[in-house]
């Protein structure tokens, strides 16, 4: 079967996208297509287009942010097809997917990687029954597609716009049925059995004379309605849930139900593109309606759909501010809601912990109300844990005379926060017009309420136990480091992406006279308040040491006899340099650290070659030979840890021959915009999970003074016996 091409020419980007993704889904047989573009300010991919599916089952997913766990944003991510074979590899690679998608389908998910830049990604579903694998005719169709879809994007004066809604397209293919005549309605009235037609919304489009019959209910009181809501009866949510399996797996599915009083009826549903066909036969005259003993209660109907997403999104956050985004960005447009105020309950006051959709003056005014004040329901709310809502001015102006005057909104839910009957804070959505709290949305925003209460609480204690370990971290680090005349400095410390834990990297920079400085960095193994301890330690034995006039390898192999006597089971890397600004000489004693980089001129950079020495504290009788080699004036020496270096499935070699490659080509004028360029070099999106820390240095063209003769030779004596020891030259 060949596809109807749309001309694309003469249309806004917006119309033409959808065309193509109607196109890309009919051409490749698909039975659902979406696509998403990058929200780059907001760090979101937005679905701004989806056909073969309502629009309403799409609210969990119409915003994404780029790090999640799914199949579109490792796509756009890796730069590489993603394919899903079935829905046991999908709980397998992707369970959030499959949580709240417990459907069997197929779905390929594809970027958009333009001349200049990666636009987004598509997904494409196929039904039940589809082969697990791609073929290659079938790889060939989607990336062929995907590649239509980046043209014109690439070729658009300006970018698509980012709806609040993704766009329904329709698929407008030459399989689609034709439509059925009036003597076809005839046949069909003239069957025992009944006959429904449902859109993909689940709305009632056909219903002849006999599915009428059947259901007791007029055939224009059941047009434009959906079964559920048209007939008590069917508004169950397993029935809810028969209807939304059909449409996802585009399979078969049937199921039993009672009309009251006892009339049994078997509802068959057979899904396409375009709608449902519903058959309806009698059944048994004494049939019962489905327990859940007898039929399997389904995943997640109907709202619940949404609740259980939200409650796997919010396992997923960490700190506050995670969860104020999570909240603006998936479940206020789930709920159509366009505010958002999360307060904390503290010292008898509502702190607002993060809000969306009001002004900096409006939050200000709400900030730190008193738990009693009667300007808004959320005290009363968090006082009695029973959720308040307001769908117009006139409802909350009754209880709350001054409340619609403070934010401008015009309805309202109030949730509180609560936990075990300990208050923990209050959530209030509110909306931009008036609207009516259905009992389906009042069902689900009350166990919500339960959800963000457990994640809010989680959140503060991650945000305390941050702060803490923070500052600990901060005492830890030098404060600053000391101005050294003809020498340029530049250092960083990033933590690592996750966890609270302290981590044991750190560096230092020692003035130990006019003309002579000394640079430290190195490594604790693991993240954790030993690990720190340690780190700290070993910062003041090197600090003791070289201070004292040790010599290079002499400072390591007594900071290595403290560690063996601590008895530590941490293995400490660490990398000392001692630098003479005036014979522009470097001398370095390595215990098991990366070696630094040199680069000695613009376009020319390398790792040096260092003889290491074991971790310290390993061995208490090592040595630790000691390396030199010329650092002349203008020369960048980069030291770091292998957090720097260190990402999975990459050779270790080869990152630090990358890294030497990308410092030979950077600009170094700025040594703090040229740490800014080594670790987005290395983790250009950033999420790095090991700690990072950075020392540059750079010898200025002009020496320092030397000392006077007499200090001189004194100096020469005190130093003599250290650096006078063996070691090579590089």
């Amino acid at each position: 079967m060949r596809h109807r091409a749309r001309p694309s020419g003469d249309l806004p980007v917006d119309d033409a996208l959808g065309g193509a993704l109607a196109d890309m889904v009919c051409r490749t047989g698909a039975a659902i297509g979406g696509v998403y573009l990058i929200d780059e300010p907001a760090a979101l991919l937005r679905l701004v287009a989806v056909c073969g599916l309502p629009v309403d089952f799409t609210a969990p997913w119409q915003r994404l942010a780029v790090t999640a766990p799914v199949p579109v944003a490792d796509a756009i991510r890796e730069h590489r097809l993603v394919w899903v074979g079935g829905q046991d590899e999908m709980a397998r690679r992707y369970p959030r997917t499959a949580a709240v998608l417990p459907y069997p389908f197929t779905l390929v998910a594809a970027p958009l990687d333009g001349v200049r830049r990666c636009w987004g990604g598509v997904v494409l579903m196929w039904p039940a029954g589809h082969p697990p694998r791609a073929t290659a005719r079938e790889r060939h169709h989607i990336i062929a597609s995907a590649r239509r879809l980046t043209r014109l994007l690439d070729d658009s004066p300006a970018p698509p716009a980012l709806p609040e809604q993704p766009r329904v397209v329709p698929v407008d293919c030459p399989c689609h049925p034709v439509r059925t005549g009036l003597a076809a309605a005839a046949y069909l009235d003239r069957l025992p059995e009944g006959a429904l037609a449902l859109d993909l919304e689940g709305r009632i489009t056909f219903v002849s004379a006999a599915a009428a019959r059947l259901l007791g209910r007029e055939p224009d009181l059941l047009l434009g309605t959906r079964p559920w809501q048209s007939l008590p009866w069917l508004d169950d949510l397993r029935y809810e849930e028969r209807y939304r399996m059909a449409v996802v797996s585009r399979a078969p599915v049937s199921f039993n139900a009672l009309r009251p009083p006892n009339r049994g009826l078997t509802f068959q549903l057979h899904p396409d593109h375009s709608g449902i066909s519903v058959r309806i036969t009698p059944g048994a005259e004494t049939a019962t309606a489905p327990s859940a003993g007898t039929e399997p209660a389904p995943t997640a109907p109907g709202r619940l759909y949404q609740l259980i997403h939200q409650a796997v999104a919010l396992t997923e956050t960490v700190t506050t501010q995670d969860l104020v985004a999570l909240i603006a960005d998936q479940i206020l447009p789930a709920f159509g809601a366009q505010g958002l105020v999360l307060s904390i309950a503290e010292a008898g006051r509502l702190r607002i912990a993060g809000q969306h959709g009001y002004t900096g003056a409006v939050a200000e005014g709400l900030d730190a109300l008193p738990l009693d004040t009667d300007l808004t329901p959320a005290g009363q709310a968090l006082a009695s844990g029973v959720p308040a809502y307001f769908g117009s001015i006139a409802e909350l102006a009754h209880s709350y005379p001054r409340a619609p005057l403070i934010s401008g909104k015009q309805a309202w839910a109030v949730l509180p926060l609560v936990i075990s009957g300990r208050p923990v804070g209050c959530c209030v959505i509110s909306y931009d017009r008036p609207h009516t709290f259905t009992a389906d949305e009042r069902a689900v925003l009350t166990p919500l309420a339960g959800l963000l209460a457990q994640a809010l609480d989680r959140a503060r204690l991650y945000d305390t136990q941050h702060h803490l370990v923070h500052q600990l971290q901060q005492a830890l680090l030098p404060r600053s480091l000391p101005s050294l005349p003809g020498l340029d400095v530049a250092a960083r410390y990033l933590p690592a992406g996750h966890g609270i834990d302290v981590g044991g990297d750190f560096y230092d920079l020692l003035r130990l006279d006019a003309t002579h400085a000394a640079a430290v960095i190195g490594d604790v193994e693991g993240h954790s308040m030993a690990a720190a301890a340690l780190m700290g330690q070993v910062r003041t034995a090197i600090h003791a040491h070289a201070t004292s006039g040790a010599a290079p390898d002499q400072v390591i192999v007594r900071t290595n006899r403290l560690l063996a006597d601590l008895s530590s089971d941490l293995l400490v890397t660490c990398l000392y340099a001692h630098l003479d600004l005036v014979r522009q000489e470097l001398t370095l004693a390595s215990a098991g650290h990366a070696p630094p980089l040199l680069r000695p001129a613009p376009g020319r950079a390398h790792p040096l070659d260092v003889d290491p020495g074991p971790p310290l504290g390993v061995d208490a009788d090592a040595r630790y030979p000691v390396t030199r080699t010329a650092l002349p004036a203008g020369a960048v020496l980069a030291l770091y840890t292998d957090g720097l270096i260190e990402r999975p499935g990459t050779d270790l070699l080869h990152a630090t021959a990358d890294l030497a490659a990308h410092l030979a080509g950077a600009d170094a004028h700025d040594l703090e915009r040229l740490i800014d360029s080594l670790v987005h070099h290395t983790w250009p999106a950033g999420g790095h999970t090991d700690d990072v820390a950075v020392l540059l240095l750079r010898p200025g063209a002009t020496a320092p003074t030397a000392p006077t003769a007499a200090a001189a030779s004194a100096e020469r004596t005190d130093r003599s016996s250290g650096l006078s020891g063996g070691g090579r030259t590089t």
